[in-house]
């Protein structure tokens, strides 16, 4: 069965998270990835560990399934021209360079509109192409901060996320745009620049929380793994661990409050409501944590499930990758892999019914598709690739 993108050829040039994690969702989705490396050394996540698996980072690993391997050498004319054939015969090519150092390639937009006018070609940065700040770069760390969502996260100190959320988050709006250039390109026939930031991410992820200041003029302050506008809607303790419990609406709270044998507190004015519970939030949470703590998570959850109110465990990664329900979702997968035998890798949430998301190819050795790729595409042939390998081309 064919992928929804089968026949469309993603080109790249990416290095790290953001933009080899979109290429691998489109991989994923069907389409023909191939990622372009430099020979010797590689995209930098192949020495971003411990661990290893078979001499690959599991880093590199995580972003850079469904593709094909191809060492380029950007800094030779030649390298550039193989690049710019490759453009030619592509659909989408995604970069990350520095602003301005794809056109210092030759590689640039309006270079590659040039050969093919039907080319998306997304660019993913720190800043964006506009403002100025656009010649600055950017990593996931640094915009979790200034993009203000360490602001909103942690308990009494400023807290990153544990995983690069902004560079995932990049990533997905990347994706979508790609998807929606190409689906633009239908009716116009070309195709169109993408302009992606990492700031501009971290910024939408905002969501609820900038509206909030936007129509406020106030400046959240940090909640920990309470909610500012919900209640009870936060982590508790129970006997042997924490569990969350996600009160949504007065129903729910109502259910709750019945399946804990405290029923009272659903009628009492200051619970009763929403915005009643939030006003006397510091009344009500250290009545929770006391009923919480006489009953295991396990007890809990059970109670929850069967009252219809939302509650989960606080598991770490061992239980995650074990829970029943994620590996009835395929959200771990198995590769055949050239040198380590086989790899475990975290599946895909892209679930469609006609043409599903599939797991053809594991993550590339470096330059392990040069030859395939030139040969077919180019159609160059022993020689050619010989001289090529002299100038240190690939």
């Amino acid at each position: 069965m064919t992928g929804a993108l089968d026949g469309i050829r993603v080109l790249d040039l990416s290095r790290h998270l953001a933009g080899p994690y979109c290429a691998m969702m489109l991989g994923d989705l069907g389409a023909e990835v191939i990622k372009v490396e430099r020979p010797g050394v590689g995209d930098e996540t192949r020495q971003w560990g411990p661990p290893f698996v078979g001499g690959e980072s599991a880093y590199y690993l995580c972003c850079n399934r469904n593709k094909k391997g191809l060492t380029l050498n950007l800094r030779r004319e030649r390298g550039v021209a193989l690049a710019r054939e490759l453009a030619r015969r592509s659909d989408v090519l995604i970069e990350n360079f520095r602003v301005g150092g794809a056109e210092e390639l030759g590689l640039g937009y309006e270079d590659l509109r040039a050969i093919n006018p039907r080319l998306v070609t997304c660019s993913i940065s720190g800043f964006g192409h506009t403002g100025p700040d656009r010649d600055l770069g950017g990593y996931d760390f640094m915009i979790q901060g200034r993009g203000g969502l360490m602001s909103i996260t942690g308990e009494r100190d400023p807290l990153k996320v544990g995983v690069a959320v902004v560079d995932v988050a990049t990533a997905l709006f990347a994706c979508n745009a790609v998807l929606a250039a190409l689906f633009a390109r239908q009716r116009t026939g070309v195709g169109q620049r993408l302009d992606l930031a990492l700031l501009d991410s971290a910024i939408a992820l905002l969501a609820n929380v900038g509206s909030n200041y936007i129509c406020s003029g106030q400046v959240p302050e940090r909640w920990g793994n309470a909610h500012a506008s919900i209640v009870p809607y936060q982590a508790f303790h129970a006997s042997d661990g924490h569990l969350i419990l996600a009160v949504g609406n007065d129903g729910q709270w109502r259910r709750f409050c019945a399946a804990a044998g405290v029923s009272p507190w659903a009628e009492d004015p200051r619970f009763g409501t929403n915005p009643s519970r939030v006003a006397h939030r510091e009344t009500l949470v250290p009545l929770l944590e006391e009923l919480f703590r006489q009953r295991t998570v396990a007890d809990w959850l059970r109670l929850c499930a069967e009252a219809d109110v939302p509650a989960g465990p606080v598991n770490t990664l061992d239980r995650v990758f074990s829970d029943p329900q994620a590996l009835a979702r395929g959200m771990l997968v198995e590769m055949p892999h050239p040198a380590a035998g086989v790899v475990r890798l975290t599946g895909t949430p892209l679930h469609l019914s006609a043409t599903p998301a599939q797991m053809r190819l594991p993550p590339p050795l470096l330059g392990e598709h040069t030859d395939e790729i030139l040969t077919r595409l180019l159609g160059l042939d022993e020689g050619a690739m010989a001289e090529l390998r002299r100038e240190g081309v690939v």
